[in-house]
């Protein structure tokens, strides 16, 4: 008797999702268009998706990558133009596609008197690439694309065959029209744009837009008009999420590496956070202190007076103190961290010099703590206190800084899994035989996807709230632990030895040792129990990672595991140039498989834009398909067939009568005539 009614249930439900799928389909004849659309979707090519990771600021370099597509829009004009423009040409173009508001300005000097004849080529040229790229989508999803002001114009050049020499003609004199209408300029940055847009399908950014590199901020301002973009947040994102979330700690830490890598602007004229009280509280603590060790990383082409560069030290030595003491209190309030090792500063001993970590003796590099009790070694001063909640207040109220966060976290996530890729940016917890870790939090013991699944939930708390005061509290302090905790998943090291490196110069003492996961993922048996416990299906699966730079120069590959690992970490920030070799990798996956493009320093815009340089790019083949891999083979086709079979369902309630057509002057039979 239950399960008929179960039965009556389930059909009851049924009907009334079927007829709310029929207030966007009202009838037969609009259901059967949707499922012929869906069905021709489902075999056109997959979109291109590039990956990214570890961008760390690099805002030229970033940009510059996402105009040229990796290298893939030079390889279309190469493809289309090969043999009848020579490669000087090509790069003209290709320049004009990167940067078609900078380079207009150049040719309108150099080529006065022929402009409009330059006009007509370049436009003619600008939509042959347009229809190459835009092949694979359909009209729809183009015309969503196109600019409002030029929406009908481009698509009329896009889609006339210039074959048929009537249509020849028409489209000329609509290029003509164009150019006598003084609309070229804004034409040709229109059609630019588009190519740029169209060239990637989607954007996968596996960690770290933030630190070391000066324009985080810019970087950020670009993703939130990105039209389609996920990240796995890296344990500098988290950081700079926990700072907004109010986390002391993770404030601190985010003002120490601005000021560590000489990016202060970054606060100040980025996000509007006010460092004047912690460069009051810095003159007056340590006026006469050199603080040789804190002098920031100089930028290239930053010319700063010994006076600024000292007070920058000072700072960063300020707001170092302020970071150990305040983490010192998340430590002992939080014992189930277990990170009492890092209680340091109880260790010093203020008269000799020195200190104890671990059963070793280290003499310090800097012994002037002026504001550190011995008695009470992580109580804040009434003037740091001061500070603290001074930069509290500026980082909560930022509303820069509060709209990046909300983008993060509404397009982001600890993990992502998609057309049979894992996606996160450092580690999943493992043991030595390469099993699962279990991590405790809060009493509850968790592992792999349980586990990341319970670290996003907690740092959503953490920003947003929840009914529960304290675990509003733990979720706030474990963001914290999230950046440098032994068991983050973030992070997965032993200890981040942030004050070893400062304080003490012995690289047995700075070392941190990595987690399993790191030491073991180049086996494939690992890869493949990580794939399976994350439910990743499919022929071609894979992990794909960042996190940690690829030391190219010294023989270390990307591509590990039997391909099953993919770590494209190359080293997009400056300050790991030296370390790999390279400036960074995108791995792309089109439609024929996985290539990974290792790129060269990116000078300069003024440079690309002047004499045409492009990113030095090298590409290496990862896994080509002997089949073209099409919509219906992604987790996009999935969809859209469950979207088709529920169309399908709807059809035959509006065949049965359960359901009354809304339009009966649109029927099935109409349609099939």
């Amino acid at each position: 008797m239950d399960s008929q009614d179960d039965k009556h249930e389930n059909i009851d439900t049924d009907l009334r999702y079927l007829q709310l799928l029929a207030r966007n389909f009202p009838n037969a004849a609009a259901a059967s268009t949707e499922i012929i659309n869906l069905e021709a979707i489902l075999n056109l090519p997959k979109g291109t998706e590039h990956f990214l990771a570890d961008l760390h600021g690099e805002y030229e370099a970033f940009q510059h990558v996402l105009r040229n597509a990796s290298g893939n829009i030079k390889r279309k004009v190469r493809e289309i133009f090969g043999e009848t423009l020579t490669q000087r040409e090509q790069k003209e173009l290709c320049t004009l596609i990167y940067y078609p508001e900078q380079k207009l300005e150049l040719v309108k000097q150099d080529v006065r008197d022929d402009i409009d004849d330059w006009y007509f080529i370049t436009l003619n040229r600008l939509v042959m690439v347009c229809r190459n790229v835009s092949s694979k989508y359909t009209r729809s999803k183009v015309r969503k694309a196109l600019p409002d002001d030029f929406a009908y114009i481009i698509q009329e050049l896009l889609h006339e065959s210039t074959v048929d020499p009537n249509k020849q003609a028409y489209v000329d004199v609509i290029v003509r029209t164009i150019i006598s209408t003084h609309m070229a300029d804004r034409f040709i940055i229109a059609l630019c744009n588009l190519v740029q847009r169209l060239a990637i399908d989607s954007l996968h950014i596996l960690g770290d837009v933030f630190d070391r590199g000066p324009s985080p901020d810019k970087i950020m301002d670009l993703l939130c008009h990105y039209h389609n973009c996920d990240i796995q947040w890296g344990n500098h994102d988290i950081l700079w999420m926990g700072a907004a979330a109010g986390n002391d700690s993770c404030i601190a830490n985010v003002v120490r590496l601005a000021l560590r890598y000489d990016n202060q602007s970054v606060l100040e004229d980025g996000y509007g956070i006010n460092l004047l009280p912690l460069a009051t509280l810095a003159i007056e603590t340590y006026g006469n202190d050199e603080c040789a060790i804190f002098m920031p990383r100089e930028n290239e082409g930053r010319n700063y007076s010994q006076k600024s560069m000292r007070l920058a030290a000072q700072m960063h030595k300020a707001i170092a103190i302020i970071q150990f003491k305040t983490e010192g209190a998340i430590i002992r309030r939080r014992p189930d961290f277990e990170m009492d090792d890092r209680l340091l500063l109880q260790n010093i001993d203020f008269d000799r010099g020195t200190i104890k970590i671990a059963g070793n003796e280290y003499r310090l590099t800097d012994t002037s703590f002026p504001t550190i009790d011995p008695n009470d070694p992580y109580r804040l001063t009434p003037e740091e206190q001061d500070v603290v909640e001074k930069l509290h207040n500026s980082f909560i109220h930022s509303e820069k800084l509060q709209k990046h966060i909300a983008w993060l976290f509404r397009n982001g996530c600890i993990y992502t899994v998609t057309n049979s890729n894992l996606l996160f940016h450092a580690s999943v917890p493992l043991n030595e035989d390469g099993s699962l870790k279990e991590v405790e939090i809060r009493g509850e013991k968790y592992c792999g996807k349980d586990l990341l699944n319970r670290v996003g939930g907690l740092m959503r708390e953490a920003y947003f709230g929840c009914d529960d005061p304290d675990e509003r509290a733990f979720a706030l302090d474990y963001i914290w632990y999230l950046w440098c905790g032994k068991n983050s998943p973030a992070f997965d090291k032993d200890k981040m030895a942030t004050f070893e490196r400062y304080f003490i110069d012995d690289k047995e003492a700075r070392k941190e040792v990595k987690g399993w996961y790191y030491l073991l993922r180049d086996n494939e048996a690992v890869c493949d129990r990580l794939l399976d416990a994350f439910g990743v299906e499919g022929p071609h699966r894979h992990i794909i990672n960042g996190h940690v730079p690829v030391r190219t120069k010294m023989g270390e590959q990307p591509i590990r595991a039997n391909g099953k690992l993919m770590v494209i970490d190359g080293g997009f920030s400056k300050a790991y140039w030296s370390e790999t070799g390279i400036a960074g990798y995108t791995l792309v996956f089109h439609s024929r498989g996985f290539q990974l493009v290792q790129h060269e320093p990116f000078t300069s815009i003024e440079e690309a834009v002047k004499e045409g340089k492009d990113i030095k790019s090298t590409t290496q083949i990862v896994e080509m398909s002997s089949r073209r891999m099409l919509v219906q083979d992604t987790d996009k086709g999935r969809e859209l067939r469950t979207q088709i079979a529920d169309l399908k369902s709807l059809l035959g309630a509006f065949h049965n009568g359960l359901i009354k057509e809304q339009d009966s002057s649109m029927s099935p039979i109409r349609l099939k005539q």
